[in-house]
């Protein structure tokens, strides 16, 4: 696919829907009851190889409603799910094309990246696994009736990904009132391109990836619902400050922190009041938090 240059008509159509009171988010209670949701960090990595629709089917069989995944571009311009800007650590591209290191997903066309085993790394059971796109990511993460916290990874090298997104989400029905209202929320490190999302479509949820200083904080009010840092860097001052602040869409700020795959952990920022837990192991840690033992 060509990358078609960004539309004033077409941003204007994908605003769509006016700004809403959004419900069903990560940070809402679950369904247990408990007010910690637990979010599957690119699916279910210890099942399945991560950031595949192996990934997500296998948390769905595990009971796990929120996914995570990362979101990048090929060469040719199309969206695909993988975390590592490299395809060297999760696919056979090493041997498949061993002269084009340090092998880039922007640097390979959607044709290419076709041809790679995205499984075999993982376990012998997973071979011929691929790189999804994420149209067909977004179909299966329907299909599962699953709910998506999905990450724009490094968009500064991706000029334009935060509508090209918002396309492929539109196509695939995900901006409709109740995908977005219960089941997606957009989220970066990357302040400018969740500005960017903000501004195209204020309706949806947005989150900030990391720690911004408490002084910080009501800037990041204006344009996210969510701050997800490390949960390293968490403490209950900052839990507090977050949670004192209201988002853009006039409700209280969320904390997700992630990647946390210790019980006793998940239960100390259960304590602090964190709103959600990204975690390699969300299974586990969701039976921590309802039993309350680590």
């Amino acid at each position: 696919m060509r990358i078609r240059p960004v539309a004033t008509a077409l941003a204007g159509a994908l605003m769509g829907l006016s700004a809403l009171v959004l419900s069903g988010a990560p940070a809402q209670a679950a369904a247990s009851g408990h007010q910690t949701v637990v979010v599957g960090h690119r699916g279910a990595p210890t099942h399945a190889p991560e950031n595949t629709l192996a990934s997500i089917d296998a948390a769905s069989r595990l009971g796990d409603v929120w996914v995570e995944n990362d979101v990048q571009r090929t060469k040719d311009g199309e969206l695909v799910v993988l975390h590592d800007n490299s395809l060297a650590r999760t696919t056979n591209v090493e041997q498949v094309f061993p002269d084009r290191k340090p092998w880039n997903v922007k640097d390979f066309t959607l044709n290419e990246i076709e041809k790679l085993d995205a499984g075999s790394w993982f376990s012998p059971d997973f071979e011929g696994e691929r790189v999804p796109t994420l149209e067909d990511y977004m179909d299966e993460v329907e299909d599962n009736g699953q709910r998506l916290l999905l990450e724009l990874k490094s968009p500064e090298l991706y000029p334009g990904i935060e509508l090209q997104t918002l396309r492929v989400l539109h196509r695939t029905g995900w901006l409709d009132r109740s995908h977005i209202r219960r089941r997606l929320v957009i989220q970066s490190f990357n302040a400018d391109a969740i500005r960017t999302v903000h501004s195209l479509r204020p309706d949806i949820k947005t989150g900030f990836l990391g720690t911004p200083s408490v002084a910080q904080l009501p800037k990041y009010a204006a344009f996210c619902d969510e701050i997800n840092p490390n949960y390293t860097t968490v403490t209950q001052g900052y839990v507090d400050a977050v949670h004192r602040l209201t988002g853009p869409h006039d409700r209280r700020m969320q904390v997700n922190a992630w990647t946390v795959d210790d019980d006793s952990k998940a239960i100390a920022l259960d304590r602090m009041g964190v709103d959600g837990i990204i975690s390699n192991k969300a299974d586990e840690i969701r039976d921590a938090l309802e039993t309350g033992e680590d």
